[in-house]
């Protein structure tokens, strides 16, 4: 089988290197220059890296995620089909649990927690998170010895122990019906990237009294982006994370600290580099984002429709491809525009929340690249996969749809 990311080197490096990239991303983003290349590093003093505020407020968090999930509201739904022929129930109440905790969140605001405090917090913050992903990784592969088979991920389970931790041996470790994958997938991490950005606003208002026409549109913009995906949270089970990759570390601090502490560095970055934007520039990036979202909206509803019911009445009129697994490829609509039209859109939308921090620094664009070089890399994984499982039908596809995500250029 053939090992991702590099393999085995790959799994024993990013481990390392991932931490430390978080780590210096958030210093640089305070340093006056804010240069990306900065050498050499800046590194704070070891006291900054721990406070037993950070720990509690990160395990607080975790909590509250926890009570949230199990709450008995909005609906339950099943899974894609197993190995074993199978499907787990999961519970879609995400988005209550976006509106219970900004409720929360506001309310204590009220009553008087300072916000901003988040900002002072956010390197312990980062080490702590980055520890939790660590002990969970663990907790999770030697777990996974106890799985049935059928229960194991076929990537994740080559026998190597080094790359066995880092993918994630276990396809759907669960602690009775607590799924920690899902659970992982878009709650404590998504929701607390919201949380940490509106942290960065109001250290801002702060400083400064009022909060700036950047700020606003990258909180707004980064807000909607999760209450979509919370929205849209039955979509997940149909994505690559939950159906294919098993959970281990690279899910697990993905998650848990990837996500909230490099995706808030656009919020963060304009805290120390406040930037100037006229009614005009943020009218266009408003309008980019819009487009984006349209995008990466439409076709990811047409995609997850399409793959639960294939013959929904919104299908209607849409050519398709068959295949020898007796399923069909979408080769039309948004499918037969490019092969990725969702990461056309996402791309959109990380440039238009990066555009309010202006272009003095290459450091608010991480995202952007970083983001590019995920989805080209994800998408080789698609088309390895597709055409494992499609063959010829997939070939097919591809001569249909010769661009992969943006057209005539990839």
């Amino acid at each position: 089988m053939q090992r991702e990311f590099g393999g085995i080197l790959g799994a024993t490096c990013i481990p390392i290197f991932l931490p430390l990239t978080v780590l210096y991303l958030l210093c640089v983003s305070r340093t006056p220059g804010g240069s990306l290349l900065q050498w050499p590093p800046p590194l704070p003093p070891a006291a900054q890296l721990w406070d037993p505020v950070a720990v509690a407020l990160v395990l607080g968090w975790m909590v509250l995620q926890i009570f949230l999930y199990l709450l008995p509201v909005g609906k339950v739904t099943e899974g894609m089909i197993l190995r074993d022929g199978s499907r787990l129930k999961y519970p879609i109440n995400g988005f209550h649990a976006l509106c219970i905790s900004t409720a929360l969140l506001a309310l204590s605001v009220w009553l008087g927690m300072p916000l901003s405090f988040l900002f002072e917090l956010l390197l312990p913050l980062a080490v702590c998170a980055m520890a939790l992903s660590f002990l969970l990784s663990i907790y999770l592969y030697l777990r996974s010895f106890w799985a049935p088979s059928h229960a194991l991920s076929l990537g994740g389970n080559t026998g190597n122990p080094i790359y066995d931790f880092f993918m994630g041996r276990e396809l759907n470790p669960r602690i009775g019906h607590f799924d920690l994958k899902y659970f992982c997938e878009l709650r404590p991490g998504l929701i607390g990237w919201v949380v940490i950005n509106l942290g960065m606003l109001m250290k801002e208002v702060e400083l400064r009294g009022s909060p700036s026409l950047a700020m606003l549109l990258v909180n707004g913009f980064q807000l909607l982006y999760v209450a979509d995906a919370l929205w849209n949270e039955e979509a997940v089970l149909t994505t690559m994370d939950i159906v294919h990759d098993g959970f281990g570390f690279m899910l697990a601090f993905g998650d848990l600290a990837w996500v909230p502490f490099t995706y808030t560095l656009q919020a963060n970055f304009l805290v120390v580099h406040p930037q100037p934007l006229s009614t005009t520039g943020a009218a266009a990036i408003v309008l980019l984002n819009v487009v984006g979202y349209y995008i990466f909206r439409q076709s990811n509803s047409q995609k997850n429709q399409f793959r639960r019911n294939p013959t929904h009445s919104s299908m209607a009129g849409l050519e398709t491809i068959a295949t020898a697994t007796g399923k069909c490829l979408l080769v039309s609509g948004w499918w037969g525009f490019v092969r990725h039209p969702n990461y056309l859109g996402d791309l959109i939308m990380a440039t238009a929340w990066s555009l309010p921090c202006g272009f003095s620094h290459i450091l608010p664009y991480f995202y952007v690249l970083y983001f590019t070089v995920l989805l080209v890399h994800r998408e080789a994984r698609d088309e390895q996969q597709c055409r494992a499982k499609y063959g010829l039908a997939w070939d097919t596809y591809c001569r249909r749809v010769p661009y992969r995500i943006i057209p005539y250029l990839y």
